[in-house]
């Protein structure tokens, strides 16, 4: 199983989320083709309702705590409310931030 599996797979099964996107994001960075190493996360859930973006991504990254010691080296997380969804970002996936190294070689 991949890890983009795997991380569909934990999410799904803890959050039950209304949207999500797993999207590895690895060829976009200095690392070996078909690595799944960086990954951009967009989930809607109704387990976000009155919790802070803080408490959101804590709850993602203990899910995926195995992953994030193992295999991950960068997780972008977009959590969301299923309001602030459609009020903010149905129409606009949001970007990942640039990767400022961790597995760049040297020249």
């Amino acid at each position: 199983m991949t890890i983009e599996a795997i991380i569909e797979e934990k999410l799904m099964s803890a959050f039950s989320p209304l949207h999500l996107d797993v999207i590895n994001e690895s060829h976009q960075h200095n690392v070996a083709p078909g690595s799944e190493s960086h990954f951009k996360v967009i989930i809607v859930s109704k387990e976000f309702e009155g919790e802070r973006l803080i408490k959101r991504h804590r709850a993602v990254n203990t899910i995926l705590a195995t992953e994030l010691s193992e295999h991950i080296h960068a997780l972008a997380l977009h959590t969301h409310t299923e309001k602030e969804w459609h009020d903010y970002y149905e129409e606009n996936t949001p970007l990942s931030p640039k990767c400022l190294g961790g597995s760049k070689k040297s020249a």
